[in-house]
């Protein structure tokens, strides 16, 4: 894709799963790439991986849902490459005890906010002003088919992740006349490590079944996603939330 050698990015929540495969991309497409996690064992083995392929990364032990960490990552961004162009914001999870409205106990609901919600906001305030700085860059937030799709069994999760949809859209209409590009990506069911470790054979049959495509999604499919809207292949796209999901969900 065009335009992403020597653009810096940052991945956060990339030690595995779809922040992994998108760190491998844009690091295959010449990017550099800073990949942030709390899980930094994984994190630092994705960024040797890119090293020994020929890429630049480096691992940092991110907590997304503080503010001081937030910046941490973006300060080491600037110090290591000088600029920031591109912020993949990937966290998700606080789904144990989600279940309906009547059931979902308030610090689960608090611990789906700071995970889907909060850390994407501080990961907004934390890598603007550095792109505002450069001229312009990408906020990149991944979402989920959960925000839209009305799942009876689950609730603070999809809500939590129906914020993320609005601050893109703010990001985009009051910062794209600066240069900023802001959209969400919504994955469908997509086979991560940690999908492949909690997914019954019997789940994954029916997602297969009610999926009108020959397979269930990969993390590279995403991947290519996101590396698009960071490319100058997507320049003009803004403010979009797009659903990736082989056709599961079918939205205008």
């Amino acid at each position: 894709m065009r335009g992403l050698k020597g653009k810096v990015a940052i991945v956060a929540g990339g030690a595995r799963g779809i922040g992994a495969a998108t760190a491998r991309r844009l690091a295959e497409e010449g990017a550099h790439v800073v990949v942030g996690d709390l899980l930094i064992e994984q994190a630092q083995e994705v960024a040797a991986d890119i090293v020994a392929k020929g890429g630049k990364a480096i691992a940092f032990a991110l907590d997304g849902t503080k503010a001081a960490s937030q910046a941490a990552i973006v300060k080491l961004a600037l110090d290591t490459y000088g600029k920031l162009d591109i912020y993949h914001s990937n966290l998700a999870g606080g789904t144990e005890g989600d279940i309906d409205a009547l059931n979902c106990p308030e610090e689960v609901l608090d611990r789906s906010f700071a995970i889907n919600t909060k850390s994407h906001f501080l990961a907004t305030q934390a890598a603007l002003p550095a792109m505002l700085e450069n001229g312009g860059g990408a906020m990149i937030y991944t979402s989920s088919g959960a925000a839209a799709a009305g799942n009876p069994w689950q609730v603070a999760y999809p809500m939590t992740k129906n914020a993320v949809h609005a601050l893109a859209r703010h990001v985009a209409q009051k910062w794209g006349k600066k240069g900023i590009r802001s959209n969400v990506i919504c994955p469908g069911l997509v086979l991560t490590e940690a999908a492949q470790m909690h997914l019954t054979d019997e789940y994954r049959e029916q997602g297969l079944k009610a999926i009108p495509h020959t397979r269930l999604g990969k993390s590279e499919d995403i991947a290519a996603a996101v590396t698009f809207l960071a490319s100058d292949d997507g320049e003009w796209v803004n403010g979009q939330v797009w659903h990736v999901n082989g056709g599961t969900i079918k939205r205008d």
